[in-house]
């Protein structure tokens, strides 16, 4: 793409708790697609503005429109992260970015928009058919540095998003293990949500709990989550093994909740952490705590589940939502 081309395209981010992510989109084309795609580690900049300004500058880029997804709820002119330190009211990033139009959508909104737009490359499908044809309601979920939960609602050619924080209901421990993983955390923030497990944070914590790590701040610092995994996968590290077996079987009991309450069809995952370990999640006890819900489980037999693989799907999803014209205040 030439600098001119520049002037015809739009500002796409996807703004989460540890990294900045931008791009480029030509709203001239049948299909969305990503330009110019890079990753900003949120550390270096001041805020989100200073970090897309940085971003437009080594593009050299000046666009009109642009739609931004946040890690956080977006009701509102003041749009407060809810993993990172940052803030801002849409109306002085507009005019601060000299936008004629600027959309703002919850990062896992942006996700669940994005799956209908997948390409059977894009994903890997856990249990069901591979090439079945979507059908709602489907459910989105994400563990990253947190975890996002949308719903994606209607059928091919007139799909809406739900945006929801279910990430931040009270977790449901099952068994004695994780009844005191979850006391532990509770001793540490004084609740348990599901999104304290179910995340990268969460991997060091079920870690530090099946270690018999005291639960107060602690000088050593807890385990980094990649290399719980990349322990766990080389098959030598019996906590990291225990507490990536534990992740999984959570997070099927999650999923199996999440759909449940939408009515889901189909369950879809996704963020940064799940896509590292698909066939740990094959053998785990994900499956069969997705499908404990009792007189339900035969229901939940039938509902697919797929993890996305996409690289950007939250860049791609804020494509599609600004196609769609979402993620402007009523």
């Amino acid at each position: 793409m030439t600098g001119a081309d520049h002037r015809h395209c739009d500002l796409i981010a996807d703004i989460g708790g540890t990294n900045a992510r931008f791009a480029l989109t030509d709203p001239g084309l049948p299909e969305p697609e990503l330009l110019h795609v890079h990753s900003l580690p949120n550390a270096r900049f001041a805020s989100l503005q200073h970090a897309a300004e940085h971003y437009l500058a080594q593009v050299g880029a000046a666009p009109r429109r642009a739609a931004i997804a946040v890690a956080s709820p977006v009701a509102g002119d003041e749009i407060r992260l809810t993993n990172r330190a940052w803030s801002f009211s849409r109306a002085e990033l507009q005019a601060t970015l000299n936008l004629s139009h600027l959309a703002i959508i919850n990062d896992f909104g942006a996700v669940a928009w994005a799956v209908p737009s997948l390409r059977p490359a894009d994903r890997v499908t856990l249990h069901g058919a591979a090439d079945a044809p979507l059908r709602g309601p489907v459910s989105v979920l994400g563990p990253g540095t947190g975890l996002g939960v949308g719903l994606l609602v209607g059928e091919p050619g007139n799909w809406h998003v739900v945006e929801t924080e279910g990430g931040h209901v009270s977790h449901a421990p099952l068994g004695d293990e994780e009844l005191a993983i979850s006391r532990w955390v509770t001793a540490r923030h004084g609740r348990c949500s599901t999104e304290r497990l179910l995340s990268g944070t969460g991997l060091s914590y079920i870690d530090a709990a099946l270690s018999g790590v005291p639960p107060g701040i602690n000088p050593t610092p807890l385990r980094d989550p990649a290399a719980i995994v990349d322990a766990a996968l080389a098959g030598h590290d019996l906590v990291a093994r225990r507490t990536l077996a534990r992740f999984c079987a959570m997070l099927g009991s999650v999923a199996g909740d999440t759909a449940l309450i939408h009515g889901a069809r189909s369950v879809v995952i996704a963020g940064g952490i799940v896509p590292r370990f698909i066939p740990f999640l094959r053998s785990s006890a994900f499956r069969e705590r997705f499908l404990a819900k009792g007189r339900f489980a035969a229901h939940l037999e039938s509902v697919p589940i797929h993890v996305v693989t996409h690289a950007s799907p939250g860049l791609l999803g804020a494509a599609v939502a600004l196609r769609q014209g979402a993620g402007v205040p009523a």
